[in-house]
């Protein structure tokens, strides 16, 4: 495990996260500067590679996922958010396996090789229809209980079934916070500054935004964009990008993310199949398993104060870190300290 002396260097003294050495959890191990092949290709920036893709029906979908670790060991899944893929882990689950657990990478709808299995399910991005992907999943699997970590999209999905079903949930790292959607208040307006780092929830409002994200090209574009601008300090190569923005290739990835985003501001429907479970998260359910909460410092949608907008939300062992000098994509920029965190709240 990773001894909280040098944990406490990348989370409180300014010290980028990512350049803290793990010295026990899994040995001494740390992303690599950009490489190149022996043809000349550039690679990404962590050399690391994940398995090759299992599939499995689950659910609506024939989900895509990556698996490491021993078979018998403690679950975790990890679930990735937008604009990203399951290579979000592509330097923390090799962490987590080397300390004896099973870790799942599942791509979410939408993304990957995750495909839906009837052509008439309508493609839906609310919250609520991607947690009940995550049980399907789990009861596909057979994992009756898994620590369940996750950033962005997947923070949201996680604490979902953290607060649900928290008969299913071992442990939670949410990235974030408590990060279920209100809609209700989502109706509110926010802070200028706030409101300019929404500016794609907006444009996928619109109908150029739509057709923005059917385009192969602009979807590219966009993505990058918003890769640039909520991780300002972490240095990723192009091969990095590549890697995932293969994901965003998936033929539903247009319409489940922009119904994701017009959900979330009341400008969409979702399905009245989930009215139910939406009408018990908008009741804003306590989540009462052992949680660690991670804020990155340099993502422009962590607000400020800390927990303190959240903390009331949390009911059982918990504990909370800011990762200074960290983006958005807080996994793939800080493995260590992501990695530490689930095993940390495994273990409270």
């Amino acid at each position: 495990m990773i001894n909280r002396r040098d944990f406490g260097k990348a989370v409180g003294l300014g010290t980028s996260a990512a350049a803290v050495s793990l010295t026990g959890l899994g040995g001494s191990w740390s992303a690599s500067a950009e490489t190149r092949s022996a043809s000349g290709t550039p690679t990404p920036t962590s050399a690391a590679t994940l398995p090759q893709l299992k599939q499995i029906k689950a659910g609506l979908l024939n989900v895509g996922y990556a698996e490491l670790g021993p078979t018998h060991g403690p679950v975790v899944i990890c679930l990735h958010g937008w604009p990203y893929d399951i290579h979000s882990y592509v330097d923390v689950a090799p962490l987590l396996a080397e300390e004896g657990y099973r870790v799942i990478v599942p791509y979410l709808r939408g993304h990957g090789t995750t495909r839906f299995l009837s052509g008439r399910t309508f493609r839906n991005g609310q919250q609520s229809a991607l947690a009940v992907d995550l049980i399907a999943l789990m009861d596909a699997l057979k994992v009756e209980k898994a620590v369940l970590a996750g950033f962005d999209w997947g923070s949201r999905t996680a604490d979902i079934v953290a607060a649900l079903h928290p008969e299913r949930c071992k442990a939670l790292v949410s990235v974030g916070g408590y990060l279920i959607t209100d809609r209700q208040a989502n109706l509110k307006p926010l802070a200028p500054e706030a409101e300019h780092a929404w500016w794609y929830q907006y444009y996928f409002a619109t109908e150029r935004g739509r057709l923005a994200m059917e385009d192969k090209a602009l979807r590219h574009d966009l993505t990058r964009l918003v890769w640039d601008t909520v991780s300002p300090t972490w240095e990723f190569d192009d091969a990095t990008f590549e890697r995932t923005a293969a994901a965003f290739d998936n033929p539903d990835y247009a319409s489940v993310v922009i119904h994701n985003y017009r959900w979330r501001l009341s400008l969409a429907d979702g399905e009245r199949r989930y009215d139910g479970l939406e009408k018990r998260l908008a009741a804003r359910p306590v989540i009462e398993v052992p949680t660690v909460t991670l804020d990155p410092e340099r993502d422009p949608f962590t607000a400020p104060g800390a927990d303190a907008s959240y903390r009331d939300r949390f009911t059982g062992a918990y504990e909370h870190r800011t990762l200074t000098g960290i983006g958005h994509n807080l996994p793939q920029e800080a493995p260590e300290a992501f990695a530490q965190a689930v095993v940390d709240a495994d273990r409270f």
